[in-house]
């Protein structure tokens, strides 16, 4: 039987991030698998996002079944996801600085008030830098210049 919303000004062949609460408890609550899928779509692209926190307030009380589990394992996973890309691309970055700092990782690490190890996990992805240290690090590989009339650390010129 195919997916239907009531009372709602939606239609399940819309996109998800179109559809209101309603709707998304609909699908949740009376949907199969392949309903889910276009969700599961749209958190994978957005896992904090608009769909992802409607998502989250059903599930806050809904009864905990299979279905809640499931929806619950999807937000997580997008999220873990995410932040794994997020990371790549921050160590992306900071591989990126050192080489175009034209420096050694050893004196790249010193310049910017760190070890080499340290460095190195940062360019591994292991760990992340702090904001702070990830701006230490643009500015001294040249990819971000501070402004030097204006001394506000916030006043920062990105010539990426």
């Amino acid at each position: 039987m195919a997916l239907n919303f009531r009372n709602v000004n939606a239609s399940p062949s819309d996109p998800v991030a179109t559809w209101p609460y309603e709707a998304l408890v609909t699908a949740i609550e009376q949907g199969l698998v392949p309903d889910w899928r276009p969700i599961f779509d749209e958190l994978k692209v957005d896992p904090w996002g608009p769909v992802s926190r409607k998502i989250e307030r059903y599930l806050h009380y809904a009864p905990r079944d299979g279905v809640t589990v499931l929806f619950r394992l999807a937000i997580d996973r997008a999220r873990d996801n995410a932040e794994a890309r997020e990371r790549a691309l921050v160590a992306d970055r900071v591989r990126g600085a050192i080489a175009e700092s034209g420096l050694t990782a050893a004196q790249f690490a010193e310049r910017i008030g760190t070890s080499a190890s340290r460095l190195s996990t940062y360019a591994r992805g292991t760990v992340t830098p702090s904001a702070h240290m990830l701006m230490r690090i643009l500015h001294t590989s040249g990819l971000v210049e501070r402004r030097r009339d204006a001394p506000d650390p916030n006043s920062l010129h990105f010539t990426v």
